[in-house]
């Protein structure tokens, strides 16, 4: 039953996203912000069918830490569905991401015209000052930053490396960190055609004033609660 109702999600998703993604090319004109809210439709559209074909559902603890001015998010990366319900969850928002991604048919470019920060990562140094150079610039379009420091989808329990880009991020670019910690990879696995029932916990952390202290420790601060916070949340 599992299996079917995975598969029943993924075909619904693929007959909603080509047609929607069609249809988002109308919006380029549009302001950036405008034309997030509307793209984002499609991710609370996937979790309302992933609700009803999967009976996968989610709470979110420490919503009150949410700031009101745009900020950088720092996550635990376990499963495409936090690409979802970040879009639910949190403000406009962009992320920062592998530029081969916008290439994907149909999902890519729809992920495009949600001003993504898109970096090469092979151009090393220049992919630094790009990200920066990006993320200002959405900064002061009103967007949120999400970078997944481990920088890859990281299995139920496994620690990745944390790597310093986003706080080095958010300092150059004067916001504060959220860190986030999360179990949907119990639910959603990564390269995974399975979906497993149940509820997902996305805990929202304090936040992390930058000002104050260097990229590195603010690397640290993020790494030391998300990984004590998926303690508490793994399932």
């Amino acid at each position: 039953m599992i299996l079917l109702r995975s598969f029943i999600f993924q075909i619904g998703m693929w007959a909603f996203t080509i047609p929607f993604t069609l249809l988002t090319i109308l919006t380029f004109p549009l302001p950036a912000i405008t034309r997030y809210k509307f793209i984002s439709l499609w991710a609370k559209a996937m979790l309302f069918w992933l609700k009803v074909s999967c009976k996968i559902v989610f709470k979110v603890n420490g919503l009150e830490n949410i700031p009101k001015k745009p900020f950088m998010i720092l996550s635990k990366h376990q499963s495409a569905w936090e690409t979802l319900a970040f879009q639910k969850i949190f403000p406009p928002q962009v992320w920062v991401l592998k530029r081969e991604l916008l290439w994907i048919p149909f999902f890519g470019w729809g992920l495009a015209m949600t001003s993504p920060i898109a970096i090469n990562r092979k151009a090393g140094k220049k992919a630094l000052e790009q990200m920066l150079r990006q993320g200002i610039d959405r900064i002061n379009k009103g967007f949120c930053i999400v970078v997944f420091p481990e920088g890859t989808r990281i299995k139920p329990k496994e620690i990745g490396r944390y790597h310093i880009g986003g706080a080095w991020l958010a300092k150059k670019a004067k916001i504060n960190i959220v860190p986030i910690a999360h179990n949907a990879g119990h639910f959603w696995p990564k390269n995974s055609l399975i979906k497993n029932p149940g509820e997902i916990t996305v805990s929202i952390g304090p936040t992390i004033y930058t000002s104050s202290i260097t990229s590195e420790e603010a690397n640290k601060f993020a790494k030391k609660w998300i990984e004590s916070e998926m303690l508490n949340i793994n399932v």
